[in-house]
């Protein structure tokens, strides 16, 4: 038996290994970089490097914020370490609750659950609350996890072309045979930067007797006046009956999701959504740097302030200087390059020069659209903005991306 599963494996391991070399044939292969300081606007790679990030969803710099690192210390030596154990056995703290409630103060929603990310609350999302009888409306743009999650789910599957409000409500009339309807969309989509028009979505939906769900991990913090995400954006704050979003990027770094929105759609997850049902509370030390976080934002404007400062700073400038960059509302700035090589090319020579970016290409996104992904954070100083434009420039003259 051990040598048929040997052989087994070994025939098993020679296709694994031609995928894996054609991966990196064809200029695909990702490698990770090793961090060896906090996550920051400036940071030390493995082997002493120092160089300036531009590739984090840090956008309001918190990830290193002492008050929240104060605040996940004390609630430690409060309430300890982990939960081990689901919310509805013994997995629930009072932390837990406080932090769904800033949540919903924030959003201005009726209730939230907490997930240990997004990913599991996109994912756990549909296939409790639709069945065989309704219909997701999907951007095709979406996020993984909201393809995933529909994916998980039996509901007729529609979908339109990323932000085109002519097919969306195509795809809305075709789904009028169905029982009940949710629109699906991102806030902001995570590779181009643009912001989804809610406004319109909001107005079809109403049209055509549907839900709308949206996704604020990358808007939410960023998007709008005060950084109050999509819903600020368009006038729409307690409008949208579901939210899903992240503590993952602005809101701390860490890790955890929620859903946030209409209380019985609320309920009925904490009753049968499977990854909240499933997987461990996140700790108690998380969820007080995430109270700490709102905590925060409710102070004061000034990080969203700056961070819509030196996104519309490095983005203006970097057009100046000829780079092809996508339409962008939010704190994403895409430039774009098309050729896969070429990226990983232009972000090695970048990080020489002490930019530290990372070049997105297939299957992250569509063949033939690769590109460089910078985003901006409020902790980036107009002296690191301007180090990082002009390394941009430097490596752009010389790999005749630039003239």
């Amino acid at each position: 038996m051990g040598e048929i599963e040997i052989t087994m494996y070994i025939d098993f391991q020679k296709h694994l290994q031609t995928i894996l070399t054609e991966i990196k044939e064809a200029g695909l292969y990702k490698n990770e970089r090793v961090i060896i300081t906090p996550q920051s606007s400036a940071i030390q790679v493995e082997g002493g490097k120092d160089v300036i990030n531009f590739c984090a969803n840090n956008y309001l710099g918190l990830a290193d914020n002492p008050e929240l690192i104060q605040a996940a210390k004390d609630r430690m030596d409060a309430r300890g370490y982990g939960m081990a154990s689901v919310r509805f056995i013994c997995g629930t703290q009072d932390t837990h609750k406080q932090l769904e409630q800033a949540i919903s103060d924030f959003f201005g929603t009726e209730d939230t659950i907490l997930y240990a990310a997004c990913f599991d609350a996109n994912g756990g999302l549909f296939e409790p609350l639709l069945t065989d009888q309704d219909a997701i409306i999907s951007d095709a743009l979406n996020h993984a996890s909201i393809i995933d999650g529909v994916r998980l789910c039996k509901a007729v599957r529609y979908r339109y072309a990323n932000g085109d409000m002519a097919d969306l409500e195509e795809q809305l009339k075709k789904a009028q045979a169905q029982r009940f309807r949710i629109i699906a969309t991102d806030g902001v989509f995570s590779m181009d930067g643009n912001v989804c028009p809610l406004d319109k979505i909001y107005e079809l939906a109403q049209k055509y007797d549907a839900l709308v769900m949206v996704d604020e991990s990358h808007s939410a913090g960023v998007v709008g006046k005060t950084g109050h995400g999509v819903t600020e954006r368009y006038d729409l704050r307690g409008k949208i009956e579901i939210i899903t979003g992240t503590l993952g990027k602005a809101f701390g770094g860490s890790v955890g999701g929620f859903t946030t929105g209409k209380k019985e759609i609320i309920d009925l997850l904490r009753q049968r959504s499977r990854p909240y049902l499933f997987s461990n509370s996140i700790p108690p030390l998380i969820a007080a740097a995430g109270l700490k976080t709102f905590e925060i934002l409710t102070r004061s404007n000034e990080l969203q302030d700056r961070l819509h400062a030196n996104t519309e700073y490095f983005i203006t400038k970097m057009k100046a200087a000829g780079f092809d960059i996508k339409p962008t509302e939010s704190a994403i700035c895409a430039v774009m390059l098309y050729d896969a090589r070429l990226s990983q090319e232009f972000a090695a020579a970048l990080q020489e020069e002490g930019i530290y970016v990372t070049g997105f290409y297939y299957p992250v996104v569509p063949q033939g659209q690769a590109r460089i992904r910078v985003q901006l954070s409020a902790a980036h100083t107009t002296e690191q903005l301007d180090r990082g434009i002009e390394a941009f420039i430097k490596v752009g003259k010389a790999l005749k991306v630039l003239e």
